[in-house]
Order: structure tokens, then sequence, then C-alpha cells
């Protein structure tokens, strides 16, 4: 940690490029076409990080993309001399990083150096390999809508997210392209959404009802956990990793709204209490829906489940109406089958999800 006053990521980053890198960039290589940013892995990415957030991989640095053709030439160029005259300091942090620690992960931290060679964490690459190291997946090919449902939404807001300092390359361009899911396979991911939520809601007070109150707990915060990750697609905003899951649902329009709701179904001790409070959740969520104007408007209120003494929503048809919709013959394809969604939506292993060696088997899913 470090006693100097904490300033956000994304403001001492982009500071240090243009105050200590650009400089160094445009006195040792002049008219050299680059791009800038902080984009990617990082709390600071996703504008969240803090004081705590300083202890590891944080620090003044910055990501240079430079073209193809320019790549091979000036990549450990630039590293040297950045490495050689870069200051040891900016804004009181230091500009120097050990060695990555092999033993936890590959950590690094920020170290004081007083002479010899900066440790610098200015990367140098081009767009396309950034995103085939970070998506597995090779900008030079179209995206297809299995493409999409193997990309992690952590990783799709991380590489949207951040900022971009300087864009000589097409670093926006990129970025542009994975804004948001083609209109097809962001109902596929609505319906998929709304189908897991009708496969539990009944089950859950089934479970109360005999008397196992852990196990309908249990399945009371995967519907609390089901209702955000819909908001989440309901507002066009991709849903960041566990610890940053919270935080960016309280930014969402409807947070103010659902929070009350669902942090009280997350402490309720009975499943009937657990119930009273998802229902206004769930009929939020379905008013949510019919503002979208994607379907025909549907029944925003709950309803019982068959006779039995459980309140549930998805039965109003949310997940049909919005597969009947879908036109593209490729998602169509995933939408005759039932709607297992995304690679979130069926799992939540972390290696899975940040592994892009995987993406190659996941794709067999859909093809």
């Amino acid at each position: 940690m470090t006693t100097t006053e904490f300033i956000p990521g994304l403001t001492l980053c982009g500071d240090f490029y243009r105050e200590a890198v650009r400089p160094i960039l445009d006195d040792a290589f002049p008219c050299l076409a680059h791009s800038a940013g902080l984009i990617g892995s990082g709390s600071e990415v996703l504008g969240f990080d803090d004081e705590m957030s300083t202890d590891h991989h944080w620090g003044p640095r910055v990501q240079l993309f430079v073209s193809e053709a320019d790549h091979p030439q000036v990549a450990d160029a630039i590293h040297t001399t950045l490495a050689e005259r870069l200051p040891y300091t900016f804004r009181g942090y230091s500009t120097n990083f050990s060695e990555p620690d092999l033993n936890d992960n590959g950590v690094q931290h920020l170290t004081v150096l007083q002479s010899g060679p900066v440790n610098h964490r200015v990367s140098v690459s081009t767009i396309r390999g950034f995103v085939q190291d970070y998506l597995g997946y090779d900008i030079c090919t179209p995206l297809t809508a299995a493409d999409w449902l193997t990309f992690p939404q952590q990783k799709l807001r991380t590489l949207t997210a951040g900022a971009v300092y300087h864009d000589g390359v097409g670093l926006e361009d990129m970025r542009a392209r994975f804004a948001w899911y083609p209109q097809d396979v962001w109902l596929y991911l609505l319906a998929a959404g709304w189908a897991r939520i009708g496969q539990e809601e009944h089950l859950m007070g089934r479970a109360g009802l005999v008397g196992d109150e852990l196990g309908s707990a249990l399945m009371g915060s995967r519907l609390v956990r089901d209702v955000m990750r819909l908001a989440f697609l309901m507002e066009r905003q991709y849903a960041p990793y566990p610890k940053w899951f919270g935080t960016a649902f309280s930014k969402l329009d409807c947070a103010a709204e659902l929070t009350p709701h669902l942090l009280a179904a997350q402490t309720a001790p009975t499943w009937q209490e657990r119930e009273s409070h998802l229902v206004p959740a769930y009929e939020s969520l379905a008013q949510m829906h019919n503002r979208l104007g994607l379907i025909e408007s549907m029944s925003e209120r709950v309803r019982d489940f068959f006779g039995r003494p459980f309140r549930v929503i998805a039965l109003n048809g949310f997940c049909d109406a919005l597969l009947a919709r879908i036109t593209d013959p490729e998602v169509r394809r995933f939408a005759s089958r039932q709607p297992i969604g995304s690679i979130d939506l069926f799992s939540d292993n972390t290696d899975l999800l940040e592994g892009t060696n995987w993406r190659p088997a996941l794709l067999k899913l859909w093809q």
C-alpha cells in the first residue's frame, strides 16, 4: 500500500500517457501511428478501484497498440526506450513494478527504484493480437452468434469499458464492434434468462414447504442473481465478474427499485417471506421487459403455479414470445432447442470464463 493520495487508475494512467509516455514516443518514434488506452483486466478499467486496489497490479501503466506492419520493428525498441527514459515516479507512485510473483498468480507490485532501467507496465501490441489473447477470437474473421455466446460478459465489459487516450490505429472501431449483442442474440439471451427463472421460482417454495429452508434460501439467492442478470441485459449493460457484480448493478437505472426487494429476499428466514420479496422484483422486471417493446405486451402480474401455492412470473410466456421473434437462421437453430443461453448462464467457473483455451470446445455446444 502507499501513503500517496489516491488517484483513480483511469485518471492516473491517462495523465501518465500524456505527460510521460507520449513525449518519449514523439521524440524517439516520431510519426508512429499508435493508439493508447487502458482496457482489459483490472478494477481500474471498470472505474471501481480504490486505495486497496493499489496493493497489486495497479499503478501508472498504459497499453500501446501499433499496426501489424510496425509491431515487429518497434515493439522491443519502445519497451527498451521507455525503460531507460521514464521517470522513476509519477504523481507520487513508482513507475517500476516488481517481477511477477510466480507463487501468487504472477502478481506485480509497485517497487521504488533509485537507478537503472524501469520495469514498467507499458505494453506494446497489435489490436488483433490483444483481442486474440483476451477473447480467443481473431478479429479478421466474421463474428458469429456462437462467438457471442462464448464471450463471457465480464470480458466484453472490460473490453468496452476503460478509456482510450489516443486512437491512431482503430482501437475505438474495434471496441464499437463489441459494444453490444446483435439483436437476435440479445433476444435469445433474454429468453434464456426468463427460462432460467421459470425453472426454479416454483421450486424455491416447494423446498421450503417440506422444511428445507436452506435449500429454499439457496434457490432464492440463485433467483436474485437471475433477476439481476436480466436487469443488466434489459439495460444493455454487460455484467462484470462477481467482485463488482453488485457494485455495477447498483448503477443500473432499475437498481433503486429492485435492490430493496432483492436484499430482503436474500435475508428472509422463510420461503413465504422470501417469495413475498421476490414477487415485486419479478413484477418490476416484467414491467421493464414490456417497456423494451421487443414483443407484444405481456402480463406483469405473478400467477399461481398450476394451482399450487407458489407465485411465479415466467409462466406468462416471456421466453417463448422472445424466441418467436428471432429471424437470424443461426440463432433460430439455437432457439429450436432448450435455450441454455451464453457461457455466463450455464457456468460460473472462473477458469472456464477466463481461459480462452476452452472456446473451441464451447463453440461445439451451438454447432
